[in-house]
């Protein structure tokens, strides 16, 4: 790689990327940090062992371990790869990503399309205010289109047949759990699930006063703090364990 990366983004949703730069603004005044994207094409099968095999293949020229920041599907695939290459994550930050990591808004949305008498489009609008609270008139259509395209263009865990559900994922890196009070998506008892698999000592549970599932957008700043502040305490984790080796029980 030619420039030093401290942390990487990780995004399986590319319609829905624009609730992320806010967040990556205000975190770019502290680090280095790039972006990672996936992309499903609507002729491929969903699977996550792809996108895990192409986030290595990214990786793994880097030198040292790294910062992974994802929300929802995006942390999982973080989740995921921080425990098949725990020596290449120096810490890792889920945002509403539940101790169920599967569980996203199309897992909610399939659902309803399951039991409810509605079309696409009805169960959509609803989702929106569902996601966002109570978003401007004009705005309601547009947010439901964008929707209506994560369905189609991100990786997918979740379909009118059948929903995907995983037991909790334990990691030893330091984990930084992230959610909202009002989310109807991944709700405190979700999160509160985390607690105990917190199994490093830096490991923390954060849950934000609102803003909902895409509560890093509304709340930019304070999320930007609770990770500035996360990653000073694994920097001080580390130095006091003598080295990232010995903190990861690598040689």
């Amino acid at each position: 790689m030619s420039q030093v990366i401290d942390a990487l983004w990780l995004t399986v949703s590319p319609p829905l990327q624009g609730f992320d730069c806010p967040l990556l603004k205000n975190l770019a005044q502290h680090a280095t940090i790039a972006q990672w994207e996936y992309s499903q094409a609507l002729d491929e099968p969903c699977c996550l062992e792809t996108a895990l095999v192409l986030l290595h293949d990214y990786l793994k020229h880097h030198d040292r371990p790294i910062h992974l920041l994802g929300h929802s599907t995006g942390g999982l695939l973080g989740l995921l790869y921080a425990r098949q290459y725990p020596e290449r994550v120096r810490s890792l930050t889920l945002l509403s990503v539940g101790v169920n990591p599967a569980m996203n808004w199309q897992a909610h949305y399939y659902t309803q399309r399951r039991f409810l008498p509605c079309n696409q489009q009805t169960i959509l609008r609803q989702m929106v205010y569902g996601l966002l609270g109570c978003p401007p008139r004009d705005m309601t259509e547009t947010l439901t289109k964008l929707l209506e395209q994560d369905l189609y263009q991100s990786l997918s865990l979740h379909d009118l047949v059948r929903s995907l559900n995983l037991p909790p994922i334990c990691v030893e890196t330091p984990l930084l759990i992230c959610g909202s009070v009002d989310d109807v998506v991944i709700d405190p008892n979700q999160l509160q699930g985390w607690q105990q698999h917190l199994h490093h000592p830096v490991s923390r549970l954060w849950i934000c006063p609102g803003g909902r599932y895409f509560f890093h957008y509304f709340y930019s700043q304070q999320v930007s703090e609770q990770i500035v502040k996360f990653w000073n305490a694994v920097l001080i984790s580390h130095s006091s364990m003598g080295g990232w080796g010995v903190e990861c029980g690598v040689g």
